[in-house]
């Protein structure tokens, strides 16, 4: 018998994605932005989604969908942007969606969930409450845990690139359960690296502008571009023969000939670096260089090496490791470990992010959970509820 799972903070379902590999029957999910909404729902139509703001779903909404003696697993991965150090130097962001973890317990409570998952960046354990404040965020998170009911936890920080993902990509975990006689463990990662080449292996190249999307593979195999396509393993439906999402992007012939300066490993602030005085005011002039700088900006992967994080800016951070571009959709939910036969739906390519109610493919597939690391938390639950 599957274990059974409640998705908060869905997005457009890397965990589920994971935890339907590894064996468990998600019955609810509940996000916010319509566009990831429309992404879940179609690579999960199993799955009863809510679109709602989660402080406003009720236990009316739920219920009919989980088995009446509740449910296993709970999942909140809520929004990382208060605790997130990137381009937030103050780190003085404050407002009430720090507190936003009430409502993983909350629907917890409702589901009547054996265990809790909670997932965010490793920046939120020096977060406070309030300016000034020496209270912990997640102090008052393990408080209120154990007020619901879930005394006994284990806190852990997880680095993708150890469970296969070919990306350096560290997230901080707290597994939760009311059971305090089960003596929680996290996953244990040892997969070797996976490189960038490995994961792009198989994906052609596409020539900025030309509005030729490639749809066929090229041949190149990887272990990794496999498993992208092995639907056995990811219990998906079909057989991943089409190419999908391979799109070239629209680039201004003066940053095509920025990225042409760009050594691998290297990005715009190297670029500032090595050109000063008069050589940086000309390429600056022809816009090669922008006027300002950007830290995180144009970096050029390195072929043999995983990726950086890879977030919800991927489109400006990358710059492909081979060619003059930066990267297609379906390289980045490589390098995120999406199964090739996923589908990005809703939204456009590109919106600007003034819009919080609305996700690009790209910003929806940076902000996920890689689905691999999901798989591994899966497994090891499994292991701790049922003894396996």
């Amino acid at each position: 018998m599957a274990l059974t799972h409640i998705d908060c903070f869905a997005g457009p379902g890397g965990i589920c994605t994971g935890l339907h590999a590894a064996g468990f029957d998600t019955r609810v999910a509940i996000e916010y932005i319509k566009s990831c909404v429309d992404t879940y729902s179609a690579n999960h139509p199993e799955v009863h989604v809510i679109h709602s703001d989660i402080r406003k779903v009720t236990s009316e909404q739920i219920l009919p969908y989980i088995p009446k003696e509740g449910v296993d697993l709970v999942t909140s991965g809520m929004p990382c942007e208060t605790f997130s150090t990137a381009g937030n130097t103050s780190r003085s962001f404050y407002d009430d969606r720090q507190f936003l973890f009430r409502e993983g317990i909350r629907i917890a409570e409702i589901a009547n969930a054996k265990m809790i998952l909670f997932e965010n960046v490793p920046a939120i354990t020096t977060k406070t409450v309030e300016k000034g404040s020496k209270t912990l965020i997640v102090d008052v998170l393990k408080k209120e845990l154990k007020a619901a009911g879930y005394p006994n936890y284990i806190e852990v920080v997880l680095n993708a690139t150890d469970f296969g993902v070919p990306q350096r990509r560290k997230r901080y975990f707290i597994l939760a359960t009311k059971d305090e006689k089960i003596k929680l463990s996290f996953p244990i990662g040892n997969a070797r690296e996976i490189s960038v080449a490995e994961a792009f292996a198989g994906l052609p190249n596409v020539i900025p502008n030309t509005s030729k999307e490639a749809k066929e593979y090229s041949g190149e195999e990887s272990q990794y571009s496999l498993l992208m396509k092995d639907n056995s393993f990811w219990n998906r439906n079909g057989d991943q023969t089409v190419l999908t999402y391979q799109m070239p992007m629209k680039h201004r012939e003066c940053t095509i000939k920025r990225f042409k300066l760009l050594k691998q490993g290297e990005s715009l602030k190297d670029l500032f670096e090595r050109y000063l005085g008069e050589e940086r005011e000309a390429l600056q002039a022809q816009r090669i260089l922008p006027k300002k700088m950007f830290i995180k900006r144009n970096y050029r992967l390195v072929s043999d090496q995983p990726s950086p994080t890879v977030t919800s800016h991927c489109l400006d951070e990358f710059v492909h490791p081979k060619h003059n571009r930066a990267l297609t959709v379906r390289e980045c939910a490589r390098l995120q470990s999406f199964p090739d036969s996923y589908d990005f739906c809703g939204g456009p390519y590109l919106t600007p992010h003034l819009h919080n109610d609305i996700q690009d493919k790209y910003e929806q597939i940076g902000d996920a959970v890689p689905p691999l690391l999901a798989y591994a938390w899966g497994r090891k639950i499994i292991e701790l509820l049922q003894g396996e």
